[in-house]
């Protein structure tokens, strides 16, 4: 193996998650994200000789994967034609994912300005918390509390309600519901 191949491997073994939640961000389903990483990193990984500082590569891979998405929702866009009859929608008790995705971008949007960087340093970009203190000029512990109180707040804006039906999906709603 190259070295351009093991710090290659190095690279996505370390970034690699970070990398996923951020196509996740970008496509709103787990299998597209999957599919938009491997793009962004192949892209990466034939330009590998060509970018120099490697401190710059999760922006390169976050531009590649911003332009790959616009390629493909632009592909499918002309894959799409209206018709003249809708089709069945099908019941369901509960929230879909993409509507659990959106009430808690919602809740996260309601944090105050450094709850929410450091919920989005420390879950959405994977940093530890000595790195989100260096970030944000704050102790470990002042990250540690801050990281906790949003969590508290995130609970208590977003209750699963369990359903009285045992066979019923469990749905998510805003705020607390009355018991």
């Amino acid at each position: 193996m190259s070295g351009k191949d093991e710090e290659f491997r190095e690279y996505v073994a370390a970034r690699g998650p970070a990398l996923l939640r951020m196509a996740y961000q970008l496509t709103g389903q787990p299998a597209d994200a999957e599919d938009l990483l491997q793009a962004a990193l192949t892209k990466t990984y034939l330009a590998w000789e060509r970018i120099n500082d490697r401190a710059s590569l999760d922006g390169y891979v976050r531009r590649a994967m911003v332009n790959i998405n616009i390629s493909w929702w632009r592909r499918r866009r002309l894959e799409e034609y209206p018709s003249e009859e809708l089709p069945e929608t099908p019941s369901r008790d509960g929230p879909t994912p993409g509507e659990i995705h959106e009430l808690l971008e919602e809740a996260i949007n309601r944090l105050p300005v450094r709850q929410r960087t450091a919920i989005v340093l420390r879950y959405y970009e994977d940093m530890t918390e000595p790195e989100i203190a260096r970030v944000l000029g704050i102790s470990i512990g002042t990250v540690k509390s801050t990281v906790s109180r949003a969590m508290a707040k995130l609970r208590g804006d977003l209750v699963v309600v369990e359903p009285c039906r045992p066979d019923a999906r469990p749905h998510v709603s805003m705020g607390r519901e009355p018991v």
